[in-house]
């Protein structure tokens, strides 16, 4: 399991709030409430060599029925716990999962505009527009050595596949049903897409870009969500927001176990060896035990998390 030194802080983004929280990394208690935020916040970018953290304001709904969608990014200073700012991204609206890329730059998927936005940190300005070849593209991810880009396009039942270096959509892979998430092996040879209709992941062999293996969700009464990989990779997290579980899986897809959390599970951030479950259907967030696999302990945090990062 890998190492991790003392966090300076924690953050997380109460999507159903409408709030960004800084909590204690020890107690958990929540320190500092931002609010004012136009709805609703999303997801997180955590950048802690820049003190800064990224929030889209994704829109009024949800994926595929956001019919106001927001078209702001904004910006948290991890050190004065402030909002700074905000990256307008109109034209393009519906920001949802952003990455940062080995080049610096932020891309950020733009679901209602069909394309991943290009943001340069330096300016807070969106440099450019790729598109992504859906309006369902919700989340993304990149590959380890920057050249590939893949987003799941949820209701078409495919992954995008992005040249980044060349900014260009190359085509789309395929795959048995709908999609809700999306990781990617450290050797980048995997691409992770988790199953939207049944317990189940898909995986990618990005040379082939094909379906080559389905995984089913042992313990998992319902279709998952999100996927993620532990720093080091060697456990990968993936939540059931319908069923109430986590399942930890060895990276080889071999061994895996479903731990039952909170109401609807969402995104994961990870501390040495435990995992921290968002659950933003009330508000909890639990603590799993990642060699004993267990959850060892749970705390209220706003009124329901989608996403957590420590700094």
């Amino acid at each position: 399991m890998f190492e991790a030194g003392s966090p300076r802080g924690m953050i997380a983004v109460d999507k159903m709030g409408a709030k960004v929280l800084f909590l204690d990394p020890v107690t958990f208690e929540t320190q500092v409430v931002l609010d004012g935020f136009p709805r609703t916040v999303h997801e997180l970018l955590v950048v802690p060599e820049t003190d800064l953290a990224y929030v889209p304001i994704y829109g009024e709904g949800i994926h595929g029925r956001n019919p106001n969608p927001g078209h702001l990014l904004c910006v948290i200073d991890l050190k004065t716990r402030t909002h700074v700012g905000d990256i307008d991204l109109r034209p393009l609206s519906g920001p949802h999962t952003l990455k940062l890329g080995p080049d610096g730059l932020i891309y950020i998927t733009c679901e209602n505009s069909a394309v991943v936005a290009v943001i340069d940190r330096s300016t807070n300005k969106v440099v450019d527009a790729i598109n992504s070849g859906s309006t369902n593209g919700h989340r993304l991810i990149i590959s380890p050595d920057g050249q590939r880009l893949y987003t799941e396009n949820e209701e078409d039942a495919t992954v995008s596949v992005i040249d980044l270096p060349k900014r260009k959509l190359l085509g789309k892979i395929a795959t048995p049903h709908a999609l809700a998430g999306i990781a990617i092996s450290a050797d980048g040879n995997t691409v992770v897409a988790v199953d939207d209709e049944e317990p189940a992941l898909f995986l990618i062999d990005t040379k082939s870009e094909q379906v080559t293996r389905t995984v089913r969700l042992e313990g998992a009464p319902k279709p998952a969500q999100i996927a993620r990989y532990s720093p080091d990779n060697s456990v990968i997290g993936v939540t059931s927001v319908q069923g109430d579980t986590v399942s930890l899986i060895d990276p080889s897809f071999r061994e895996q176990t479903a731990i039952k959390v909170g109401h609807q599970p969402m995104d994961m951030a990870f501390r040495g060896d435990e995992m921290f479950v968002a659950c933003q259907g009330d508000g909890s967030v639990h603590v799993v035990d990642i060699p004993a696999r267990r959850v060892k302990y749970r705390f209220q945090a706003g009124t329901g998390c989608e996403s957590l990062g420590f700094f």
